[in-house]
């Protein structure tokens, strides 16, 4: 029997709050509670945050970390008051790989975003005063990674966060309080909405041809397909994608090829290490389907089909953030996701997703042939599922 080794250095504890934002979770830090070498970005940052969730793990179980092995649950927040002129709070958001020892700090997550007001206003980030005794807090959010603005407003009771409800939302089981998320004007700041300047373009894909796509980079930059071009009618469910080896494969080409069209990266080996963005997203004409729950979708109770891919599997509901780039392109005529919606002009979509339905707004204005987004707005909800200490190994940093 081996013996412990008696010099390896104790385990650190590091406040931390586990918490659940529309239909993904993660694991919440204040920047202040970190220990002083994470509080800066680099390499001492993203190792303590792999050894959080529990990454690079080759089980791709995220057994020994707080990650719950799918790319909804394998995420890391950190939060402080905000420098930025008229917000209350700065939120930097982390996508954890589970199998590689990466965080991409290269996109937003917009169900996270929900959680973020309810945080910041609990752990004394926003300004007591701007919080009522009972009613809503408009929480303003700098939003980090994406350099944009978020507002949360967030349900108050006795100067408390209401976090229990009746808003129920298709991908998470139990109710909670509805909280409302607006993204201001959540196209890609540095660039054109769309990069290369066209509504549809076509990459050539091996063993497939060339398949049209709408690319885009609004709330997050996405690859949009006809889901009947690459043998899909859009109702698909988890297991109809994530068992099926080549599908997965097919897909990671298609995106690696788009961030390049979108000029993301320069490269394809660039685009392989950068897994957070882009998404890639199947689109198709309303049909009915049972989702995931077992719940009956209606074709006439939503205007088009979406099925999105994160990390590298579908997606058991949709992104936030991929949610924005849905109504965005929705709204504009000519692009894949319009003509699966129906065409014309709107500043609403409701989709079906693998576990229901979603609706979501964006306004929409053109200027000299140019697209842009003033803004998105969706209802989610946000819950604390745990609060106190997390802690890592001592030689973690």
């Amino acid at each position: 029997m081996k013996l412990n080794d008696q010099t390896a250095p104790p385990q650190i504890k590091i406040a931390a709050t586990y918490m659940r934002g529309g239909t993904s979770k993660g694991v919440f830090f204040k920047q202040d509670n970190l220990p002083e070498a994470a509080k800066k970005p680099g390499a001492a940052r993203d190792a303590l945050l792999l050894r959080v969730v529990g990454s690079p793990d080759p089980y791709g179980k995220q057994t020994d970390g707080m990650g719950g092995a799918t790319s909804s649950t394998s995420k890391v927040v950190i939060l402080s008051k905000s420098n930025q002129p008229n917000h209350d709070v700065d939120y930097l958001f982390g996508q954890v790989s589970i199998d590689k020892p990466v965080v991409d700090w290269s996109g937003n997550c917009g169900n996270l975003s929900a959680a973020v007001g309810p945080f910041a206003i609990s752990n004394g980030l926003v300004d007591p005063s701007l919080v009522p005794d009972n009613g809503i807090a408009t929480v303003r959010i700098w939003q980090a990674n994406i350099q944009k603005t978020i507002i949360a407003q967030v349900p108050i009771t006795d100067h408390e966060v209401q976090e229990t409800g009746d808003f129920e939302l298709d991908g998470v089981t139990f109710p909670a309080a509805e909280i409302e998320v607006e993204f201001v004007n959540p196209a890609d700041a540095g660039g054109a909405m769309f990069p290369t300047g066209n509504l549809i373009d076509e990459l050539e894909v091996p063993d497939v041809g060339p398949i049209k796509v709408t690319l885009i980079n609004a709330g997050i930059p996405t690859i949009f397909i006809k889901a009947q071009d690459l043998g899909y009618n859009g109702t698909e469910l988890q297991d109809d994608i994530n068992s099926d080896a080549k599908a997965l494969a097919l897909f990671e080409i298609i995106r690696v090829k788009g961030a390049v069209a979108m000029g993301l990266v320069n490269t394809i080996e660039q685009a392989s290490q950068r897994q957070h963005t882009p998404k890639v997203a199947i689109v198709a004409n309303p049909i009915d389907y049972i989702a995931s729950s077992t719940k009956p979708i209606s074709a006439l109770d939503i205007d088009l089909n979406v099925r999105a891919l994160s990390m590298g599997k579908l997606h058991h509901a949709m992104m936030g953030t991929a949610a924005v780039a849905i109504a965005t392109a929705a709204a504009i005529p000519g692009t894949i996701v319009n003509q699966a919606a129906g065409g014309g002009e709107r500043q609403s979509v409701c989709f079906g997703h693998p576990s229901g339905t979603l609706r979501v707004g964006a306004q929409v204005s053109q200027c000299e042939g140019v697209w842009t987004v003033n803004k998105a707005t969706m209802s989610r909800s946000a819950r604390v599922l745990m609060e106190g200490l997390v802690r890592v190994p001592g030689d973690t940093i």
